[in-house]
């Protein structure tokens, strides 16, 4: 794998995790951020916009051990993101699009022979993801619901 086989989820990264420079800071947040003060709906979107890293690791053929790590860093995200307020700002500081390129780098240097069961692996991280994000859009759902019949 080169850095060039990268460069896709390398700016897929930047684009959630660093687009934007908060004025008079050295801090950036991206996307994930932003899209994450969206009630519900926000991390939904941050999380499928995160899973393309595993596919795209899988792809360029990252190990079952890099694709659990960069799933663990995704669902880290999407979990903590859910709390108002504490999860917007985690968001903004655990970056898990860039730590799933460095761990894409580190596997990159020293890659290791894959097995036919990375496979495995992949489907059953994104089959997890896709269960929390219906659950996470279920659960908004009746949390809206609740809310709408309170007033």
């Amino acid at each position: 794998m080169t850095k060039t086989g990268t460069e896709g989820v390398r700016r897929l990264a930047w684009i959630l995790d660093e687009l934007i420079r908060i004025p008079g800071t050295n801090m950036r947040v991206g996307l994930d951020a932003v899209i994450g003060l969206i009630p519900g709906g926000g991390d939904l979107a941050g999380g499928a916009l995160s899973a393309y890293t595993i596919v795209a690791a899988h792809r360029l053929g990252a190990g079952p051990a890099v694709i659990l790590r960069m799933g663990m860093n995704i669902v880290i995200d999407m979990i903590v993101g859910t709390v108002p307020l504490l999860g917007d700002l985690f968001d903004a500081g655990w970056k898990a699009n860039t730590r799933n390129v460095a761990l894409l780098d580190r596997y990159s240097s020293s890659p290791q022979p894959v097995r036919k069961s990375s496979r495995v692996v992949v489907f059953i991280v994104l089959a997890v993801l896709v269960a929390m994000l219906a659950a996470t859009a279920y659960l908004s759902i009746r949390l809206f619901g609740w809310l709408l019949r309170q007033f």
